[in-house]
């Protein structure tokens, strides 16, 4: 059987979620020289865009301007991207839009999966993503499934940390040390311009996970002052032969 490259696949609601939830697991693979794909499932135009409204922007603009934020924030991660245009607010989980999913999935073949998590009260977008992102994975196993590529595997499933945590069931499973690279992921928030009130407060949350990370790693491992992390729970079992 062929090696399967290690390879990320984020399933991102919006042009922006993936860059302040997950930029650092990103740019920590392809620092190892591993491959990450984004799949932006929208644009986030209607609902993430609300500086570009208030300066009289129309729609086709707001979604370019999106793309190219998305785009820049990517290549500052090393990353490769795939736009769905399946428009947000609300964002409906069609069949012609799991179909899209899962040709991304035979396309890419990822070993690991980040996405968004089932619950999030402020923002149903963000749930239906996960969604498809969990029913493509499903469907991109079947044999019989009508699309290109080979069946694929079972690759572990993390869903990332909402903007309300307390209010979406999430808990802080597990923590990524993300030190050396979050100033790809501060260089990828400054990118996005239409959510310029986020960058802080998504710098702030990687110490305080750092902080936690570093409690919870055990004594005199020579973790950095300035740790940081980002926060992940599994959907799947993690399967082992051994406790570590």
């Amino acid at each position: 059987m062929a090696t399967v490259s290690p390879t990320l696949l984020v399933v991102s609601a919006h042009a922006g979620d993936f860059v302040w939830r997950a930029g650092g697991a990103i740019a920590s693979a392809t620092a190892r020289g591993e491959r990450a794909v984004v799949v932006c499932v929208s644009y986030g135009e209607r609902g993430e865009s609300a500086k570009a409204w208030r300066e009289g922007k129309g729609l086709e603009e707001i979604k370019a301007i999106r793309r190219d934020e998305a785009e820049r924030a990517a290549a500052a991660l090393g990353a490769e991207t795939r736009f769905l245009d399946a428009g947000d607010y609300p964002l409906i989980g069609t069949r012609e839009l799991l179909d899209q999913l899962v040709r991304v999935y035979r396309e890419v073949v990822p070993t690991v999966v980040l996405t968004h998590t089932l619950h999030d009260p402020y923002n149903e977008d963000h749930p239906e993503a996960a969604r498809l992102a969990l029913r493509a994975r499903v469907l991109a196993q079947a044999i019989g499934y009508d699309a290109p590529g080979e069946p694929l595997g079972a690759p572990p499933v993390y869903l990332f940390e909402p903007h309300q945590p307390e209010q979406c069931d999430f808990k802080p499973e597990v923590l990524l040390d993300i030190t050396d690279a979050f100033d790809a992921k501060r260089r990828a928030m400054e990118q996005m311009g239409a959510q310029q009130h986020m960058w802080d407060y998504y710098t702030d949350l990687a110490t305080r996970r750092g902080v936690q990370l570093k409690r919870n790693a055990g004594p005199n491992l020579g973790l950095p002052t300035e740790t940081k992390a980002e926060a992940f729970m599994r959907y799947y079992p993690q399967v082992t032969d051994r406790l570590e």
